[in-house]
């Protein structure tokens, strides 16, 4: 029961309009307990519920931290009204802002299934670490998915620099089914989005890098767009060293 902090003024709930935000939360929470009978079809699996009070993000992080997630799995409803709106406003926040677990965002009226391809965008100026790419990685490698690995960039030859990140990659899918592909004369936001539903691609990969030139690529827009519009699952990892 977490809430956006994006307007601070808000002030804080008085104890009575708390009760009945912790009681609505629980019975919403009991119907979700039913839609979730299907639950002893995948004895694989064990299901835990909570309802914690307090601003959205924190309290996600302090849950991810508590219990050791491994992989926050979200939905996005979108921007066809205020009440979906709101919601896929919360997804694009979860994806930038909680950044010590990976994110996977599944847009509404989509049901995962094992994508085609995985659109993974990169500048190569990003020195990569395998332990940031291991749930894309395993995704791919469980799922037989290619990963199709995109650069933006205004440059039509890479530089030495470049070509080192790119090889360092390569290494890094050491295993799994990858191709490369470049776009030029166009802005991230907009080539991720031609390439991604021309191909028709399933499933779109990202490291949310803060504190970097990458991190200025994928910018608050990009991933507020992926947050709001995205029509297929996305994955948002982050660089471990922020």
């Amino acid at each position: 029961m977490g809430y956006s902090t994006d307007n601070l003024s808000i002030p804080e709930p008085s104890s009575d309009v708390l009760q009945s935000l912790k009681n609505t939360s629980e019975k919403k929470m009991e119907g979700l307990k039913v839609q979730l009978k299907f639950e002893d079809e995948y004895p694989d699996h064990t299901y835990h519920f909570m309802c914690e009070f307090g601003p959205l993000v924190e309290v996600i992080k302090n849950t991810v931290e508590k219990y050791d997630i491994e992989l926050i799995a979200i939905g996005s409803r979108g921007e066809t009204d205020d009440e979906n709106y709101n919601f896929g406003r919360s997804s694009a926040e979860i994806m930038e802002k909680v950044r010590n677990c990976p994110v996977f965002m599944v847009p509404a009226n989509v049901s995962f299934k094992k994508p085609n391809e995985i659109v993974f965008p990169t500048s190569f100026k990003t020195h990569y670490k395998r332990r940031e790419l291991n749930y894309l990685y395993e995704i791919a490698n469980i799922t037989n998915a290619p990963i199709r690995i995109l650069h933006i960039s205004k440059e039509k030859e890479l530089s030495k620099e470049q070509n080192e990140k790119k090889a360092l990659l390569e290494s890094c899918f050491e295993g799994l089914k990858y191709s490369f592909h470049t776009l030029e004369n166009t802005d991230v936001q907009t080539g991720l989005n031609i390439f991604a539903q021309s191909r028709n691609s399933e499933m779109i990969a990202f490291i949310n890098k803060k504190h970097s030139f990458f991190g200025s690529i994928f910018s608050r827009p990009l991933v507020k767009d992926l947050g709001l519009n995205a029509k297929v699952p996305v994955l948002a990892l982050h660089d471990f060293r922020n």
